[in-house]
């Protein structure tokens, strides 16, 4: 494994593979003095010590399990960045994000690499199909955008290009899991999922700051205690069936009106399944198909697991008396 880019994502993905069990290889590319990548290696394992140091505070390994992990983890400047992209199966390119810095990266991986090596781009904005151009190995090219902080955050979304083979898409996934990721597969998309969905929240939020609604502390303490606890059981297109597509529907009809802004209409597929009456758990379909679900043993292992996360954040209240 090797990881081009010594920054906060190529450590945070370092630290992943390395806490997995793989040996990974962190490659700065970056052309610096010898007192520079002095302070760059320095820097690097600095960090990666302290975050996986992390894990043993949070009792999920021990001290010796901690160095066997730090082990894994080598650092290699430009000069030997040659040497070591030729004895990788998988490279994760995690430059900064500039397309110039991003097709300079990949053309020198593409050059060094072995012909049946993966490469997958960390980039958070940039189309796959632009960088796939960079690549000698465009149909084993894909995007890998990682949540930070990366060694905890499960998720990671993986955006094949229009070359990509199925191969090289499953491959990916599957290594991901290998070290407890969770991949989930997206088209070529500014802002992949959840960065898109994440961007609209985060504006509203500020904007009921903005118009008075709520202070900052309530709007966060409403985010903490009601809409996080919610979906992080439901997803949001899983609770749009749970609710009934028909109260998203109505509700956002009457916020467009009385707010005055379009920007809470529903989609056509909204309005398209209201016609059809496929509104969700209650009629059997929605954007999910309950036809051949037990609905109600559905519903408990849902409710089961919101007691089970309200146990654990302390926000159950206990019976009285």
């Amino acid at each position: 494994m090797a990881v081009v880019g010594a920054g906060r994502m190529g450590r945070g993905i370092a630290h992943s593979f390395a806490y997995g069990g793989y040996d990974v290889t962190l490659i700065d590319l970056k052309a610096r003095s010898e007192q520079e990548t002095a302070q760059a290696r320095e820097d690097a394992q600095a960090e990666l010590a302290r975050t996986i140091g992390l894990m043993q505070t949070f009792g999920l390994i021990d001290a010796a399990q901690q160095e066997r992990i730090l082990a894994r983890i080598s650092y290699v400047a430009r000069a030997q960045a040659e040497a070591a992209l030729g004895q990788a199966g998988v490279v994760f390119e995690g430059v900064p994000e500039k397309v110039e810095l991003k097709e300079e990266a990949l053309k020198f991986i593409g050059d060094h690499v072995r012909d049946e090596c993966l490469i997958a781009s960390t980039t958070s904005t940039i189309d796959v199909n632009t960088l796939a151009g960079f690549s000698k190995l465009p149909e084993r090219f894909l995007n890998a955008h990682w949540l930070n902080p990366a060694f905890l955050i499960p998720l990671v979304e993986v955006s094949p290009g229009e070359i990509t083979t199925e191969q090289s898409t499953r491959r990916l996934e599957e290594i991901l899991e290998s070290v407890g990721k969770v991949p989930v597969v997206c088209a070529a998309s500014p802002g992949y999922i959840v960065p898109r969905i994440q961007a609209l929240a985060m504006n509203e939020a500020a904007r009921l700051v903005e118009e008075g609604v709520a202070s900052a502390e309530d709007v966060d303490k409403a985010i903490r205690v009601g809409f996080g606890v919610r979906y992080a059981v439901l997803g949001l297109v899983e609770f749009i069936d749970w609710g009934g597509g028909d109260i998203l529907y109505y509700a956002s009809r009457y916020l467009t009106g009385a707010l005055g802004n379009e920007r809470y209409a529903s989609p056509e597929v909204v309005t398209r399944k209201m016609e059809a009456g496929d509104i969700g758990v209650k009629t059997g379909k929605g954007f999910y198909d309950f036809t051949d679900v037990d609905v109600e043993a559905y519903q408990r292992e849902t409710l089961q697991k919101f007691v089970d996360l309200l146990k654990h954040l302390k926000l159950l209240p206990p019976p009285a008396g």
